[in-house]
């Protein structure tokens, strides 16, 4: 995981409507950018609607959120739809965000070793530094992980 005090990594990718987003898009702005490996599994899903369920209180408290896996713009157009989720997801099918974050690693399923996406979250604040990084998300309350 990149260490809290770093200089976030420039990113752009391309969200569910095709759209560029990039990290310069939130200068002035806190932003919450969270990776998970895959659209509309259990877990992801749990997690999504958790940040769904708590969106307004993110924007409260001048958090963006911003949601990033391998899976295709369709893909995220889709899962959105499907559950309602008021915040972009961005389609990062060559890994390049993933492995620039140190979202992207070995992991260890059912006794078995593969590659894949970590499910990790950073908190990125106004100057574009990390101020926060959790590597253990708690699917169902990972809100509560980020803003208490």
């Amino acid at each position: 995981m990149l260490a809290k005090g770093t200089k976030a990594p420039y990113f752009e990718g391309v969200d569910e409507n095709g759209s560029i987003v990039k990290l310069t898009d939130f200068v002035g702005k806190k932003l919450v950018l969270y990776f998970y490996p895959k659209d509309s599994t259990p877990g992801c899903t749990a997690e999504a609607c958790d940040l769904r369920d708590n969106y307004e209180r993110f924007l409260s408290l001048g958090y963006n959120v911003l949601g990033v896996s391998r899976d295709s713009a369709a893909s995220h157009r889709r899962f959105i739809e499907k559950y309602s989720l008021p915040f972009h997801l961005i389609a990062d099918t060559e890994l390049t965000i993933l492995k620039a974050y140190e979202a992207w690693g070995e992991k260890k399923m059912y006794g078995k070793t593969t590659e894949g996406t970590l499910r990790t979250t950073y908190v990125i604040d106004e100057q574009g530094f990390i101020v926060d990084a959790i590597g253990k998300v708690d699917t169902k309350k990972h809100s509560s992980q980020i803003i208490g």
